[in-house]
């Protein structure tokens, strides 16, 4: 039986500057590089709870891939504009970790830009097959979902 976990933990922030590479010819983030920033983001949750990219392959041989993203693009950034991606888990279940992210601009109102619902599957390096997650790994969304890290 597969158990399902609903996490409740704090959102965790990503600051990002907009250059002219992550824009088209208006100046305005092209819609993929919405998909980049929050791959950053979910990075960058990971790593606030001490786990690299690197140390999960070394050292756990595993990696992890999207399956499915859903986006809603509400409003543009634009050229030169701070933002912050916001990421939190949103569920675990089996192989999966959903994150609920946000793209919001980096003032003092927080404006919604981009929102998503991204899916990763918990992979295999050395079969590329999907796994379940690892105790260890399991014990830091435990420590998420309480809202503390160390």
């Amino acid at each position: 039986m597969t158990r399902t976990y609903s996490l409740s933990g704090e959102w965790h922030s990503h600051s990002v500057r907009i250059y002219y590479e992550d824009t088209d010819a208006q100046g305005i983030v092209y819609f993929a590089n919405y998909q980049r920033f929050m791959e950053r983001g979910r990075t960058e949750w990971l790593r606030n709870y001490g786990i690299t990219q690197e140390v999960l392959h070394r050292k756990h041989g595993l990696f992890f891939s999207l399956v499915s993203t859903a986006v809603k693009y509400t409003k543009p950034a634009l050229l030169d504009q701070q933002v912050v991606v916001m990421t939190r888990v949103k569920e675990i279940r089996g192989i999966r970790i959903v994150f609920a992210q946000e793209v919001r601009l980096d003032t003092a109102a927080g404006e919604l830009l981009t929102s998503a619902e991204c899916v990763a599957v918990c992979i295999d390096a050395s079969t590329l097959k999907a796994r379940r997650l690892p105790d260890t790994l399991k014990q830091v969304l435990n420590v998420a979902q309480s809202g503390s890290n160390s």
